[in-house]
């Protein structure tokens, strides 16, 4: 699968958001004390919000929504096209990040996506505006032999299957634990957060924990004042 597939796959912006928040709601609860693999900042700017996936091997992801759009990078360092595949003289490739547009320039040399010599860190990038009916990537020579030559579709494959199903085959696997598929369910729907919905997926999980977790990711709550008790 190219970028390009992958931009026409990709749900769109609102949905994406959506998705994202729900994915690290989850992640709060089930991992709470560990380093997440998916998170989501609802106040990474005043105007902007980020989710982001690291798998603690070196892959990862941003995406930043914006008034203006929403702009995607992505890394996998196991890719041909690493920024690093020329160790004297790192560099983006080709194509990669050449038709950016101007809207979105400044995310390119944004200081959190690029390493201690300003270089992006960046092997897959897409980029949406708010008048667009699709994402957009670059025109890209890959190189030959490879499936999946940029990450894309290893990168976002739970954003490409948007599904409660999805996520739950995911966590089962990477938790090695039997998960609530009602509850992942609840999340994906955007059900507000209440005690229940917490300890249906986590019974250890610290319900004052939780709703930090929830304002910081702006994942909706219940009506009712939840106890602030661990």
């Amino acid at each position: 699968m190219t970028v390009q597939e992958v931009a026409r796959a990709l749900p769109a912006i609102e949905s994406l958001k959506s998705l994202c928040r729900s994915l690290a709601m989850a992640e709060a609860i089930l991992n709470p004390d560990g380093e997440r693999y998916f998170s989501f900042n609802s106040t990474w700017s005043e105007t902007e919000e980020l989710a982001s996936m690291r798998n603690g091997s070196g892959d990862e992801y941003d995406i930043v929504f914006a008034p203006t759009g929403a702009y995607i990078r992505g890394f996998d360092h196991e890719s041909p096209l690493t920024p690093y595949r020329h160790h004297d003289v790192p560099e983006p490739w080709p194509g990669v990040l050449d038709s950016v547009p101007k809207i979105f320039q400044h995310y390119v040399q944004e200081p959190a996506f690029v390493d201690e010599q300003g270089t992006p860190v960046v092997t897959v990038c897409l980029w949406r505006e708010l008048e667009d009916d699709t994402w957009k990537a670059g025109e890209i020579a890959f190189p030959e032999g490879h499936e999946d030559p940029d990450g894309s579709n290893y990168l976002f494959e739970l954003l490409l299957s948007p599904t409660p199903e999805a996520y739950h085959s995911f966590a089962e696997d990477y938790y090695e634990r039997t998960i609530d598929i009602e509850a992942v369910r609840d999340l994906y729907a955007l059900r507000p957060l209440d005690a229940s919905l917490i300890t249906r997926l986590n019974a250890s999980a610290s319900i004052k924990d939780a709703i930090e977790a929830a304002e910081e990711i702006g994942y909706p709550m219940a009506d009712g004042r939840l106890p602030h008790t661990a």
